[in-house]
Formats: structure tokens, sequence, C-alpha cells
């Protein structure tokens, strides 16, 4: 397959439409161009977009599937419903704040520091490859947002970060080409749609499938 032919199949490659024989001959190319490498990790989010869709839609309904009229109205009726209720559990919520504080301010203090949950981070060096990584993964209401940041001096090579579920699931978070022989990490940010309690590790793969680093939650 001549050159240009290979630049159109970047989409196909990150959307995993290629099949086996052709996705290895792309990899092959990915690892002499760093334009597709490039435009394989934006096709990224997109990728992520449509496994989430994928998993929330049920099998039985057809992918091009228009919403009827009844369903938009349900939809408005429904976000009407939340907001009455947000804003009555807020005013409840002024309401406790205002007698807790006036109360017992030390537990309103303590209240306040432990609104929302914290980031985990872990970072690691594989003895083996010499591959250093580190990963934040943060909260979200659909899963987790993903920092990976990652020094790999051994050349230049095509690599995914894989997530592993508690459940056996695992997930493609992001694709790039490390440049190889560089001593500042690369960052990429990336999402998950398991919650960070229901990771339980960390892969980073060649394109050949060989884990170049592991490592497990804190």
């Amino acid at each position: 397959m001549r050159s240009l032919e290979r630049h159109r199949d970047v989409a196909a490659y990150a959307l995993g439409v290629l099949d086996e024989a052709e996705a290895f001959r792309f990899e092959d190319h990915l690892m002499e161009c760093p334009r597709c490498a490039a435009e394989v990790t934006e096709f990224g989010p997109t990728t992520r977009q449509l496994m989430l869709y994928r998993r929330s839609t049920p099998r039985f309904v057809h992918p091009m599937a228009q919403p009827g009229p009844r369903m938009l109205d349900g939809l408005l009726a429904e976000v009407a419903t939340r907001r009455r209720a947000g804003r009555r559990r807020l005013l409840f919520a002024l309401a406790a704040s205002v007698v807790f504080a006036a109360s017992v301010p030390g537990i309103a203090m303590m209240a306040e520091g432990s609104a929302e949950e914290q980031p985990r981070t872990v970072a690691a060096t594989d003895t083996r490859t010499g591959v250093w990584a580190q990963v934040t993964t943060a909260e979200e209401a659909s899963g987790s947002q993903v920092e990976l940041k990652v020094k790999d001096g051994s050349g230049p090579r095509a690599c995914h970060l894989v997530i592993i579920g508690h459940n056996g699931t695992e997930e493609t978070a992001t694709s790039w080409h490390g440049p190889g022989r560089d001593d500042h990490p690369n960052t990429m940010m990336a999402s998950s749609s398991l919650h960070p309690e229901d990771i339980a590790r960390y892969e980073i793969r060649s394109a050949a499938g060989e884990v170049l680093w592991r490592t497990q939650p804190s």
C-alpha cells in the first residue's frame, strides 16, 4: 500500500476497525510517521466517547435511532423535576448549615474540608524496561479523568495506556508515539468509564502487546 493510503488509515486504526493484518502494517507505518502518530493521539477523545455511547446503549437499539417527541417531552419534564428538587435540597442545606454553624462551628469546618475526593496518583519505574510513568486519576460523573506522564528512553515506538478494572475489563485510555531518548516526560490527558475505586491497575503496552510498565493504584 502506498504511503498516501497509509495516512488515510489513521481514523480507521484509532477507531479499531482495521483487521489484524492491516493494523499491524499501519503500526509499522507509525514508527516512521510522526504526523500519523500525532493524529492517532488526537482521535483519543472521539474513540472514548464512541466507546461510552456503545456501552450505554442497549444492543437492540439501532445506532442511528432518532428520539421521538415523547422522549423529548419526558426528558424536559425530568429536567424540570430535578431542578425543583435541587432547589429544595439547596434550601434545606442552607438552613442546616446555619444551624450547625451557630451551634457547632467545629463540625462545619470539618465538613468543608472533606467535600471532594482528592485525585489518586501513582508513579513508578519499570526496572526491566526503564520506562517511568505517573498516572493521576480524578473522579468524574461518567468515570475518571486521567493524566499520564511517561518517559521512555529506549527509542521511538507506538504505545498505549491500558486501564484494567477489578472485574477484568480493559480500556485503552490513550495512544501515542514516543520520541525516545528524551529526559522530559510526555504528558497526555485521557478519560475512562471506570471510576477510580473500580480500577485494579494500569499498564503501558507497546503496539506489539508487550507490557512495558505496570503498577497498581494506591
